[in-house]
Formats: structure tokens, sequence, C-alpha cells
């Protein structure tokens, strides 16, 4: 992906050239050199990925034109960091990497001059070999063009299933037969073929959840052992156990089940050695109609784990028509499915045809087509390129892998490099996308766009990733906002050997850039390893890790690490001794403490990090305060102190982070608290797009500050949350603190006054789309809610939770809500006629024309 390594590193040299600090200027020149001969090649390197799959020696060449580049890169941040250095203490000639003046800077200046020179000597080999031409080649902008994000935000509904009635209806039938024992169903077929999306529709099916009293997805990775099956079936049935054996788990199991009717999914089975799974069975309650859905590529894995022959799906590819039809779907979601362009129906259908049925293969494809212009000369060149990757082998796997790789070809490059970052996660793992997104800010491969907020961009790229299909959905938010992901393991196979390939990410740990956080982390990975620029925390879910002290004491040993993360981390060694060290990783911009104990507080060494732009300490629940100092991180974008149980409030001078965009968990000084950051300084934050905060007392908000955020224009999201307040007073108070008129998304919970608050009503908040009222007293709406004869809501969303004493009509709501198409009500008993589900129970989601849970 050398193309993507140059465009981050081409963005990263414009924006340090702008800044005109004195110790580049040193080495202007050079880096100006370097600047103008990777413009030269930037046409040229955007097909590389495909072309050197085929051309051994231009593989060659790219390995060494990418360590080039990472070295340059280097240098330039550490340039970077003198730069800062000398505004901060003024010492007149200060060296850039080496610990002597001229000397230091001779080196280094000597140092780019080599880089520059072999670089040269690539681009003259390139030109000879491929006869290629780079004297009028034209100039790349930087980042992402307009066509790579025609698409920002998510299209295609991925809840959407085609051709596999057929396929549920007869997996449920056969459930609905089960009586005796347990009954073992198999479906079985190759990667890609829909195993798992049947398996899923039939899982969540209305009348199968009506059947079934208790319900377990197990997601079984190639890797897995009987413990981590048994937990994620206790984890299905609410209990987070850790500490047991296998055989009291299995026995706290049959304890839940016993006398129940459930059903368990084993999904993507694999393996000769079934010893584990007849403990667990032997171990399950029988009868009552109990079954087991396994799905496996192996038809001897379903049968040794015991399904009939005559319980076992072999799902069969798509038809001709409902391969088209996915396609359509997909390709142009925009237009409803609804093909435009009578030209393009055709190149279509031949690359639908050259996907075999597979819908894996159509939905892959179907998102890359929906991210490319719809003209005939861009779709002509796809097909051209499908059609020789397939030469050779026509087959349904070749054409599945095939389509994969013309999806990662087709990727712009920052996308190419947003997309490796998967090869961390171990399979079958639930991916936040929070945790993605901030990591990809942490590296710059998130494209800086002019008047575009980075966080924002950053999303962007997920649904870019999302749209071409490229990642599955878990879980969403009320309103359709994706928060966790997944990769199927056929893509997880492309992107291991591209990460692999490219020395993104390698399996064994040696000489990688990037590297999973796990418990078995080996230290010899840390130590010497000055190419490693992130670390993360790539634990499954509910499960923490556990770092020895030679791993910790190793942490701090790559000194161009960007991104750490080492949250949901339990360490042998001192918590505050390991935050000391970090303190030295000055080229840091993305620290992810969350979920780390016993975290109380910060020592002074974290100063030093003035490159930080993302920090997030949510779930300490022993942090007692944040450190004064952490007011003097100008970089800062992302601040994430939610979920800290203890915290007070925050450091006076807050508002002094001019770039700020997230700030959770929120907690406003009180008068007695004269070192703590007031509400009133919200107001000069200026760029702050999403916002969570905690009013509990009166005097958190003073009369001169419930303007504080009315004037913030870049606010799309607030969260306010009243949870342990006291006081008549704070209601008032509350009722006039009115957001800004630009929100889109309002989270209001444990609102102590029994009335909602004035503002909440369509004149204020004219452009509100999504409304979450959770816990609290509100028994009914201000009468400004309703709005009036000329003024309704604009909430397509809408969820209230646990509001016992809130009493509305659902006719009235209707009315003054005409674009609602979500309402997500439960455990609110006085809500009338409300939408009901076809089981009879109220609440759950409901969508305009069907019933969903």
């Amino acid at each position: 992906m050398v193309d993507a390594i140059v465009s981050v590193f081409l963005e990263k040299l414009l924006n340090a050239l702008s800044e005109e600090s004195r110790v580049l200027s040193e080495f202007r020149d050079q880096f100006e050199k370097l600047q103008s001969e990777l413009l030269l090649m930037q046409s040229f390197l955007k097909d590389v990925d495909r072309l050197k799959r085929k051309q051994h020696t231009l593989r060659g060449i790219t390995v060494n034109l990418r360590e080039l580049i990472f070295e340059a890169e280097d240098i330039l941040a550490d340039c970077q960091l003198q730069s800062r250095d000398n505004e901060l203490f003024s010492t007149g000639w200060l060296t850039c990497i080496y610990p002597t003046k001229i000397p230091g800077q001779y080196q280094t200046g000597k140092r780019l001059k080599e880089i520059n020179e072999k670089i040269t000597k690539i681009k003259q080999d390139i030109a000879s070999y491929f006869g290629v031409s780079f004297s009028n080649q034209p100039q790349m902008v930087y980042g992402c063009n307009d066509l790579s994000q025609r698409w920002s935000s998510p299209v295609y509904d991925h809840t959407k299933v085609v051709g596999l009635e057929g396929d549920k209806r007869k997996v449920k039938d056969w459930l609905f037969e089960a009586n005796d024992g347990i009954l073992t169903i198999g479906v079985v077929g190759m990667g890609g073929l829909g195993k798992t999306t049947i398996a899923l529709e039939v899982y969540n099916d209305r009348e199968i959840e009506g059947h079934f009293e208790r319900r377990m997805w197990v997601s079984v990775s190639q890797t897995f052992s009987e413990e981590q099956i048994l937990r994620s079936m206790l984890r299905n049935l609410g209990d987070a156990s850790v500490g047991d054996d296998r055989g009291e788990l299995l026995r706290k199991i049959n304890q839940y089940l016993i006398g129940k009717k459930y059903l368990i999914v084993m999904d993507d089975v694999w393996g000769h050695d079934f010893a584990w799974w007849e403990r667990i069975f032997e171990g399950l309650p029988k009868g009552n109609g109990s079954s087991v859905i396994i799905t496996s590529r192996i038809e001897k894995v379903v049968q040794k784990m015991g399904a009939r022959e005559n319980r076992i799906h072999w799902p069969k590819f798509l038809s001709r028509d409902d391969s088209w039809l996915l396609f359509r779907n997909i390709a142009f979601a925009a237009s409803e499915g609804e093909c435009k362009y009578p030209e393009l129906e055709n190149i279509g259908k031949e690359i639908v045809e050259k996907c075999k049925g597979l819908p894996l293969a159509i939905k892959v494809v179907g998102g890359m087509m929906l991210c490319k212009p719809s003209r005939y000369h861009e779709w002509k060149r796809i097909l051209d390129h499908f059609r020789d990757e397939l030469a050779e082998n026509d087959d349904s796997e070749r054409g599945l892998m095939a389509s994969l790789q013309l999806s990662y070809d087709e990727l712009p490059p920052h996308l190419k490099s947003c997309f490796l970052c998967f090869s961390l996660y171990p399979e079958d793992c639930v991916i936040s996308k929070e945790q993605l997104v901030h990591w990809w800010i942490g590296e710059c491969f998130v494209p800086l766009r002019s008047g575009r907020l980075i966080t924002e961009a950053g999303e962007d790229c997920f649904s870019g990733l999302t749209n071409r299909c490229l990642i599955e959905v878990v879980d969403k938010t009320y309103n359709g906002t994706i928060y966790t992901c997944t990769i199927h393991d056929m893509v997880r196979d492309l992107v291991l050997k591209i990460a692999e390939d490219d020395a993104f990410f390698k399996q064994d740990g040696t000489s990688s850039r990037h590297l999973g956080m796990t418990s078995s982390l080996d230290s010899k990975h840390l130590i010497g390893n000055q190419k490693l620029r992130a670390l993360l925390s790539t634990t499954k879910t509910a499960e923490v890790n556990k770092i020895a002290s030679s791993t910790a004491k190793a942490l701090c040993k790559p000194q161009y690490l960007r991104v750490l993360d080492i949250s949901k981390s339990i360490f042998e060694t001192s918590l505050s001794g390991i935050l000391n060290q970090i303190g030295s990783l000055q080229h840091l911009t993305y620290l992810n403490l969350s979920n780390t104990h016993p975290l109380v507080q910060f020592p002074p060494s974290l100063e030093k990090l003035g490159n930080l732009q993302i920090l997030d300490v949510s779930y300490c629940q022993n942090l007692k305060m944040l450190p004064s100092y952490i007011v003097t991180f100008k970089k800062l974008k992302v601040l994430d102190a939610s979920h800290c149980g203890s915290l007070e409030c925050f450091p006076k001078g807050l508002g002094r982070l001019s770039n700020l965009e997230v700030l959770l968990g929120f907690r406003p000084a009180r008068s007695s608290q004269p070192e703590g950051c007031r509400i009133g300084e919200l107001r000069n934050l200026a760029k702050l797009r999403m916002l969570s905060i905690q009013i509990t007392r009166a005097d958190e908000i003073g009369d001169n500050e419930i303007n504080a955020l009315v004037n913030l224009q870049e606010l799309q999201y607030l969260s306010m949350s009243c949870f342990d307040s006291d006081g008549s007073d704070l209601i008032t108070k509350v009722d006039k603190l009115c957001p800004p008129q630009q929100l889109h998304e309002l989270c209001l919970q444990f609102y102590p006054g029994k009335i909602s608050p004035m503002w909440l009503n369509p004149i204020s908040l004219p452009v509100l789309r999504f409304l979450s009222i959770s816990s609290g007293n509100i028994a009914e709406f201000h009468q400004s809610f309703w709005g009036d004869d000329n003024t309704v809501w604009k909430i397509e969303a809408l969820m209230f939770e646990s509001l016992s004493d809130l009493g509305v009509e659902w006719s009235k709501m209707q009315r003054v809500m005409p674009s609602l198409r979500i309402v997500n009500a439960s455990w609110s008993p006085e809500l009338e006629f409300f939408p009901v589900d076809e089981s009879g129970f109220r609440g759950d989601v409901w969508k305009k024309g069907e019933h969903r849970s």
C-alpha cells in the first residue's frame, strides 16, 4: 500500500512546510525536493498494488520506497518536535535529532539528501522498467477527492437479505419439529455463501424469539478454547463469570437452561477434535424441543457434532435474478436500487455474473460500484480488471477472492490504510468504531480537508468502508448509528495477507509497525522495534488483558509510537510507573487508558505529551481529578472522561483547548471549587461537535452562564444527565440552559423535573433528528413541546426508556412528528396506544411498514 503511505506522508509534509518553523527551515530544500519527486510518482503508485502482484521486481522496488518514506516521516516528526521545543525553550540554534548542535543538523541534512537520491533512483528505475514518463504527470490532490467521498454516510441498509427466504423457512420448520433430546441442525457451504446470514436471520426471527426461552450465539474461531466457548454462552445468558473453571462454568449453564426450551448457534466451526463439544453437549439439559444450529464449511464437522444427514442444509448459490437484485440494492442504493443509467446495466450484469452467485462477492462488488461515478468508461475499467483477475481460473472461490482483491485495489489510498487496521483484531472480534476512528486520526490516516472537523472526517472513513460492504455491522444505537462492527473471515484472510506483505502487521509480531495489545504479547516484539507506530488493545468483548511486568516495562521502548491503547488491561507492575514512562513518548497523538485500574491520578511526566490529540480515560472509576496541565494540550481534539464515578470536575482553563471537537463526561465545577472549570468556559470551544455533560447542583450553572451552549455552532450531539442531582433550583437552571438551534441529536437522562424543559420544542430545536429521553421524573411535556399550527418536529428516531411516569398518546406524538420512522419505547408503562409488536409486548423498535425488535 505504498500509495497510501505516500499520500499520508505528503499531507503531513504539506502541513509541516506551511508552519514555517525555524528547525524545518534548515531542511526546507530537501523536504521540498522530496515532495516534488513523490508528487510526480503519485499517479503511477495509484495502480502499483495491482501491478506488483505480477511483477516481483516492482515488489522489491516498492518495499524499498516504503521504508524510505517511513524514515523520512520519522525525520519530519523529529523536526516538528524540536520546533515545538524551540517555541517552549528559546535557546537559539537547537538540534533536530542528534544531541550535538551543528553536527546533528549536518547528519540530518545528509540523511535527507541520501533519501532523496535513493527515491530519485527508484523513480528512474520505474520509468526505465515500465516505460513510464514522469515529467508531465499531473499532480494529485492531497488526501481524498470528491469522488472517493461520494457517500460519506451509510447508504445501504445492511439488514436487507436477498434470496435466502427459502433457506430460512426450511431451518425454522426443522426447529419447530424438535421435541425430545436436542435437535442438531447443520448449515454447510463454502465461505461467503451466506451460512452465517441464514443462521442470523433464523436466530433473530420474531417467531423463533417467541418459541425459545433462551438463545445463545457463539462465534467459534479457528483458535478457540473450550473455556472461551463456555464464557460466551454464559454472556448470552447474562452472566459475566470470570473466575470459574470449565466444570463450574458448564454447571452454571445447565442451571440457567434446565427446564427451558433453548437455541444455541455455533457459528463457523472448524477442526477435527470435538471432545470439547462432547463435554458441553453432555452437560446440557435435554428435551423441551431445544436445538443447536451449527454452521461450517466442512460437512464432517457438523456430522461429528451430531447433525443427521436429513438435517443438514446446503445453501445454494443465488440465482441470476437474485444476484442482480442484490447488486442493484447496493450499487444503486442512492436511487433505491433502481439503475437509472441503461448503458451501465449490461456491464453491471457481467460483473455480477463473475461473482458466481456468491452473496459476499456480490455485496463487496456492489459496494465498490456504489462509490464509483456512474460513468460508462469507469465501470468498463472495473470490468476489465475483473476479467484480468479471473483470466486463469473462473471458479466460485476464485471469483470471491478476486472481488475482494479488486475492492481493495479500488480503495482510495487513505481507506487502504484504514482497512488494513482490521488485521490486528482476532477472528470474530467485535470491534469498536470509536477505537478505529481514533486510531486513524492518531496515525494521520484521515485526510484533512479545509473546514472539515477531523473527527467527522474519521467517521466518514468508517462509512466509506461500511458502504463498500467490507465491514459488517454488529450493533447500532436506537437511531441506526453504528458503534461496533466485525469483518467476514474471508475478508480477514485478505486483510492479513496484504498486511503481512506490506509490513503493516505480521502475525508473528516481528518488525511490525502495528501490534495488538493482548495477554500473550511478547516484550521482545517491543524492545528495539523503532518501526512500531501503534500498539492497541484488541481483546474480545468482556475480556481483559493481563500484562506481564517484562512487557509493561517495554511498552515505551519504541520511540516513534503514535498510538497507544492500553484499555481493559491489568498490569503485574505498578500502573503509575508505566504512566511515568509514557511521558517519554513525545510523538504520541492518541492515548487510551479506558478501563485501567487503579488509575487514581496522572503523573507529572505526562505533561510532556504536547502532540496529544486524543485522550480517553473513560470508565476509570477511581480517577479523582484530571491534571491541570491538560489545558496546555493545544492539539487535543477528543477528551473522553465519561463514566468516571469519582471525578469531581474538570480543571480550570479547559476553554483554552480551542481545537476540542469531542468532550465527553464533562462535570462543571461548583462555586466551592475555584480550581475547577465552570460551564461558562464551554463558550470558547467553537469546534465542539459532541458534548456529554453531567449537572447535579444548581450552583454549577451561574446566572451569567445559562447561554454557555447556545452559540456552539458546530455542536451536533448533546447528552445531558442529571444523575444524582439535588435541589429544585437545578430544574430552573437547566430549563434556561438552551442548546444551539442546529443540534441534530439530544439525549436527556435523569431529568429531575415533572415537566420537560421549556427549550425542548421544535422552534428552539428546528433541525433535531434524534431524541432520547431516559430515566428521570418527567410525567408530561411542556406545552411548547407540541409546537403550533405551523411548526412540527423533524425528528426521525425517538427513544423513551424507563420513564415510569410519562403519559402520552401515540396519536398525539405522530401528529407533531410526521417524519418519525423509528420508535424505541421500553419500561414506560404509562405510554398509551404506542405500537405493539406481534408477540404482544409493548415497546421495542418500530419502523414504518414493519415490526423489528
